[in-house]
């Protein structure tokens, strides 16, 4: 492990580590077997103003330095992540759980957005346009914001905070991130690794504690002019509640209950690969996870029984061992949540086809394991099928044929993910068209983002905007329009004249 047990973690403000104020702590332990990974402070509303106040401070520096200067920093923060891939990868398969092929991919993520979002230094492109009047030249270009207010989530402990500090820093904002109280090391590790790069002081800033003290005085300071959140869609609704009073802006990036459409046409081999990857790859517990597959009926019986074939292969174990499939979800809490979804689901008359129960024997009793859940004969409106689980589990919906499948799949409050697999043409180019979500797949899962292209949803998914490839440069930077008039004398726009 890249940690020692109990090792003692502090807040990073203004370049140096520093406890809590009141000197309170929380401890993080592994949710395969209960290790112990750390102490961390248990920061309150004193620290988070500290860190704002040195991030304010230190925006007056950082918004100047040429973007291009910006993303030589950032160049070198990819190659140190290059260099402590390996470290973060077992940290990863300790403090979060998620299997080494899946955690390397999460540090991986982030290495990819470092170096794209590097080259934007270069780029940050306003435009220019034509003036209506003689003698006038007309552009926009980007500006920094201001402080960012960066809250993450626990299942991309090292992929999300990339996605919102990375962008952040190129368009010469500072930070101050939150990470979850259930992967402070992980975050911890990370912004080690961004002040080992040449992060100036108190341009990146860490505050740990939990979201009802510390996220609460990030999202109300009024000194933080952008929040950006990953989290579920009632704290979403709090933080733009909250955030209100003082206008900030708010980047939201909220739920999910994606859907995987197979036609009778499909390649069904596929389909299942696709089913197995989406549904319980990180234990299902990712915003993009397919815990629907709509399945046209000629395809019905023989998906079931290849999936359930498929599913209960599958291996449980600590992530770190090379042949665990499918590693434990986060804390009890979560697991209590998920097996009152399997309780729900019985209830409400859907056919349990493999799964549904705590895995508790030998070592697995150690941690928080869920066995893989296949549901069947799922009504659309079952709340299995209309609520977000969060992990392993996934609801079959038979349909008749596409208009239905389309019509289903729309029918949730989210629109994150969504994917279809067939061999007809047209069949997917109106999936494209009209599934109602941010990102589809054609014959792939619904997970699987790109990080140089739009990642976010529509609907109670989000509130409108992207995180990764160019639209992320949209939640931290302001427009600004430039007019410069060398005619020599006074012109006015929009003025009627007789010329």
């Amino acid at each position: 492990m890249a940690t020692t047990a109990a090792q003692a973690y502090k807040n990073f403000i203004g370049g140096e580590w520093v406890d809590a104020a009141s000197g309170e702590t929380f401890e993080s332990t592994s949710p395969a077997n209960g290790d112990a990974i750390g102490v961390f402070p248990r920061s309150g509303a004193e620290d988070v103003d500290r860190a704002v106040a040195v991030a304010k401070e230190a925006f007056a520096e950082w918004r100047l330095v040429p973007a291009p200067k910006r993303g030589e920093i950032l160049f070198r923060i990819a190659r140190v992540l290059e260099g402590e891939k390996a470290a973060l990868t077992d940290l990863m398969t300790h403090e979060m759980g998620k299997v080494k092929a899946e955690a390397g991919g999460d540090v991986q993520e982030a290495i990819d957005i470092t170096y794209y979002m590097a080259g934007e230094g270069r780029r940050l492109f306003g435009q220019t346009t034509p003036s209506e009047l003689r003698d006038k030249w007309n552009m926009s270009i980007r500006q920094p914001i201001g402080v960012v207010g960066a809250i993450t989530p626990w299942n991309f402990p090292v992929a999300i905070p990339s996605w919102k500090l990375i962008p952040a820093l190129i368009c010469g904002n500072t930070v101050v991130l939150k990470p979850a109280s259930d992967t402070p090391a992980l975050a911890q590790r990370f912004v080690e690794l961004l002040a080992e790069a040449g992060i100036p002081d108190g341009v990146v800033n860490l505050v740990h504690g939990g979201g009802g003290t510390v996220g609460d005085r990030l999202v109300r300071h009024p000194d933080v002019r952008v929040i950006t959140l990953t989290g579920s869609r009632e704290t979403g609704v709090e933080v733009l509640k909250a955030a209100a009073d003082t206008l900030t802006h708010v980047h939201l990036e909220l739920g999910g209950k994606n859907a995987i459409i197979v036609l009778d046409d499909a390649d069904l081999e596929l389909a299942v690969e696709g089913i197995v990857w989406s549904a319980f790859g990180t234990s299902g517990q990712r915003c993009t996870a397919a815990s629907r597959v709509i399945v046209q009926r000629g395809a019905y019986a023989e998906l079931q029984k290849r999936l359930v074939e498929r599913v209960e292969k599958l291996r449980l174990g600590p992530g770190w061992e090379d042949d665990s499939d499918v590693g434990p979800v986060i804390n009890q809490r979560s697991l209590e949540k998920i097996h009152s979804y399997t309780e729900i689901g019985n209830g409400e008359g859907a056919k349990l086809l493999t799964g549904g129960e705590v895995a508790s024997e030998g070592d697995l009793g150690k941690g928080f394991f869920y066995r893989p859940t296949v549901f069947a004969d799922v009504d659309p409106q079952m709340r299995i099928a209309q609520e977000e689980i969060f992990g392993p589990t996934t609801a079959l919906i038979p349909v008749a044929d596409l208009d239905e499948a389309i019509r289903v799949s729309n029918g949730i409050k989210y629109g994150l993910s969504s994917s279809i697999f067939t061999q007809d043409v047209n069949a997917a180019f109106r999936a494209m068209r009209d599934l109602e979500a941010g990102i589809t797949y054609i014959n792939a899962g619904t997970i699987g983002a790109e990080v140089h292209l739009p990642f976010g949803g529509t609907k109670d998914t989000g509130n409108g905007h992207r995180e990764a490839g160019q639209a992320a440069l949209d939640v931290f930077t302001e427009w600004k329009s430039i007019y410069v008039d060398y005619s020599g004398r006074l012109q006015r726009a929009q003025i009627d004249t007789e010329e």
